[in-house]
């Protein structure tokens, strides 16, 4: 996965991948790390002529006329090969620079910052103060720590209130020991330097510049990521421990899924601060400050995670992960503490400033908009629910991406204008509960039959079904179930346990995997049937959970006669049919909003309380951990739209999504004081107790963390699969 979602987008990322795999070689990086002076890289001229350095900038003063998403792509593959030489410093301060409203220095700089012939820094700290005179400014006071200073022709530096352009020669530049061997840091000073009124930055503020370097910071450490998960996963592949490789050790297996995720966010964050900046709307800082937490954060995260896995190797100079390890903590040492700017991130939603996650579709789809507009307003003038019901289940709005007549064959961008019209119009599709699970595998695998019997009324939402699949002895491992099913004449008899099975205890029909042939390999010989709930055999009984609710139940089947007219699939070949459910059951979870206590909830919760500084920088990391669990939805439906499958976002969206809950609901409990140990019904302390409480099985049903976990590693790293039993 990579930073842009289009195919301009992944062609300039191959293009720069290219570039640098030619140029940025392992002899050009050590011979960074290894130099006594920090000098320009020997490729810089190379990259000038790729017109990188101007990717930004508006084509009147020598750019290429796009934006910092274009240049967030092209620091994301810069980042993955830890390109030595002053291209971060460069751009931000051409970025700076552009925004400032001074027309001359723009039309002096510009140009040869866009074709390379200068290079510039800035300085996002100091102690310098301005004096004016006359329309000049006297410029006093030193800045200790600027990256890229030592090579800069230009840098920009805070001055009071003011933002100024100056010559490096005008300067006092002082390189220090760096904790970036590869692209270093030096101390600027200014003795009463004066500085020209073009070359003052009017309407740059320290905000500003510090948004700008959210963005591009979070995007080269979003490459940083990239490099160190790969790195490590291949490692843990081919490296052997104990008889094995070490990657088939769950120990292992999760922490290099956890760095893939982590990897997955930063994109994720970098990405939405750069177009957000592209866009120039007030919500711009607040995406920032979320890149500045989730992406810089995970630079430093999979950094050190990559050197764990690695071992002794990776502790080695001669190994590239410490190059990685230093880059990233100076990113986050130059962008600010995590705390700080976790705190601007709940400042700004608290005060109604966060970031809406939505779609946005192009102006050619109004038509079709229209249509599908009138068209639920029809729906919406239906007072009956019973009746809107069923007329939204014949109609196939109900599941709209499915074929007719059970669906309306629409295509992604149809299903989306669907959603946001039927929320626009406040209509609400029947809920099928548990059923939404069932209707794929039913559309896939019922006989015509089965399907005008079960479908249409479950589309309706007269149908209630539960998921006859967990046993005591099967929960997520669904292939060692027991319950068995015998032959007899006209159909079988079930006998067996399931548990965990929720809402059956209200449910008309259930869907059940047992087992038809014994012999068979555990994957083989399991049969998915349709259970009248009903019927003789079937025994309900609920489990009173840890909130002191019923939702789950137990349910046992004492031959339980089922017709062949209800056995979905071939005899024997359930288990494709369960996978299918199990899958619609993922994407269900990883899409859906509504369970548990999420973003809104939290700004709820804390939405006009004193918070002292601890906790508002908690509030804002929970937020921008939300933020980013958001955009990864919005990336996974941008690629369904391209025609691009998904890939990981789906996946990890899924699990952080549940853990978020998890974590939001625990820590309102947590902030309550004394209070959280009550929990009185209808108070808000009980509401959240209730929350916090049923919480805990949200980690668990689905799939549960570990068993995510091990899919991240496996399927998307490529990992050993664990060993089968006894082996």
């Amino acid at each position: 996965m990579a930073i842009g979602l289009t195919e301009e987008h992944e062609a300039l990322a191959e293009s720069v991948r290219g570039f640098a795999e030619r140029y940025i070689t392992e002899g050009v990086l050590r011979a960074a790390l290894e130099a006594d002076a920090e000098t320009r890289p020997p490729f810089w001229s190379a990259l000038a002529e790729q017109g990188l350095l101007g990717l930004h900038l508006p084509e009147e003063q020598g750019g290429q006329g796009y934006g910092l998403l274009e240049l967030a792509v092209v620091l994301e593959e810069l980042g993955r090969a830890a390109a030595p030489g002053p291209f971060l410093p460069t751009v931000l301060a051409s970025s700076v620079i552009a925004a400032s409203s001074n027309a001359k220095v723009r039309a002096e700089l510009l140009p040869g910052l866009a074709d390379g012939s200068v290079t510039a820094a800035v300085a996002l700290g100091g102690n310098l103060s301005a004096v004016r005179d006359g329309d000049a400014l006297k410029v006093t006071g030193s800045a200790d720590t600027v990256l890229g200073a030592s090579l800069a022709d230009v840098i920009v530096l805070p001055a009071g209130d003011e933002w100024v352009a100056v010559d490096a020669a005008a300067l006092t530049v002082t390189p220090v020991e760096s904790l970036d061997k590869v692209r270093r840091v030096a101390k600027v000073e200014a003795d009463g330097v004066q500085v020209d009124a073009d070359r003052v930055l009017d309407g740059v503020t320290e905000r500003r510049v510090a948004d700008l370097a959210a963005a591009l910071f979070g995007a080269e450490a979003a490459g940083l990521s990239g490099w160190l998960v790969d790195t490590a996963a291949d490692y843990a592949k081919v490296r052997e421990q104990f008889g094995r490789p070490i990657g088939q050790f769950q120990g292992v297996k999760h922490k290099a899924a956890r760095m893939l995720i982590a990897a997955e966010q930063a994109r994720a964050a970098a990405w939405d601060a750069a177009r957000a900046l592209d866009e120039g709307t007030g919500e711009a800082a607040f995406a920032a400050a979320v890149s500045a937490v989730i992406a810089a954060d995970a630079g430093v995260r999979t950094a050190r995670d990559a050197i764990q896995i690695l071992g002794g190797i990776g502790f080695t100079w001669e190994h590239n992960a410490h190059v990685y390890l230093r880059r990233a903590l100076t990113l986050r040492a130059l962008l600010g503490s995590s705390k700080q700017w976790a705190s601007r991130v709940a400042e700004l939603a608290l005060a109604g400033g966060r970031r809406e996650v939505e779609l946005e579709l192009s102006d050619d789809t109004e038509p079709l908009r229209e249509r599908i507009r009138a068209e639920i307003a029809e729906l919406a003038a239906i007072e009956d629910k019973g009746e809107r019901n069923r007329r939204m289940g014949d109609d196939g709005w109900t599941v709209p991406h499915f074929p007719e007549p059970w669906g309306r064959g629409a295509g992604p961008i149809e299903q989306i204008l669907i959603q946001q019209e039927l929320k626009a119009a406040k209509v609400k599709a029947p809920n099928l509960v548990i059923g939404a699970w069932l209707v794929p595998s039913l559309v896939r695998y019922g006989t015509e039959e089965q399907k005008e019997r079960f479908l249409r009324p479950t589309l309706r939402g007269d149908l209630v079904w539960c998921q006859l699949f967990s046993e005591p002895g099967a929960g997520s491992d669904l292939a060692s179930l027991s319950m068995k099913a015998e032959r007899v004449e006209g159909g079988f008899r079930l006998t067996g346990q399931k548990i965990w099975t929720s809402v059956a205890q209200f449910a008309q029909w259930g869907f059940c995997i047992a087992r038809t042939n014994p012999d068979a390999p555990k994957h083989d010989g399991i049969t998915y049937f349709l259970v009248d709930m009903k019927a003789e055999g079937v025994d309900v009984r609920p489990l009173r959970e840890l909130t002191g609710e019923a939702i789950f139940n137990e349910v046992f089947l004492d031959e339980v006669f089922v017709p062949d007219d209800c056995v979905v699939g071939e005899v024997d070949q359930g288990w494709q049919v369960a996978r299918n459910t199990l899958s619609n059951e993922r994407v269900s979870l990883s899409t859906g909003g509504g369970l548990g206590m999420g973003v809104p909830e939290l700004l709820d919760f804390f939405k006009g309380k004193e918070l002292d500084a601890v906790a508002t920088a908690e509030v804002g990391a929970l937020v921008a951990q939300g933020q980013s669990i958001d955009l990864l939805g919005l990336r996974t439906t941008l690629k369904q739209l391209n025609g691009v499958e998904p890939g990981a976002e789906s996946s990890v969206r899924k699990l952080l999504g549940v853990q978020f809950n998890q974590e939001v609901a625990d820590y309102c409990w947590g902030s309550q004081g004394a209070t959280a140990a009550t929990e009185v019904p209808l108070t808000e302390a009980g509401i959240v107790a209730r929350a916090m409480l049923f919480s805990r099985a949200m980690t668990i049903y689905g799939g549960t963390t570990e068993v995510q976990l091990n899919i991240i590693g496996e399927r998307l790293l490529g990992l050993p699969r664990d060993p089968e039993p006894g082996k």
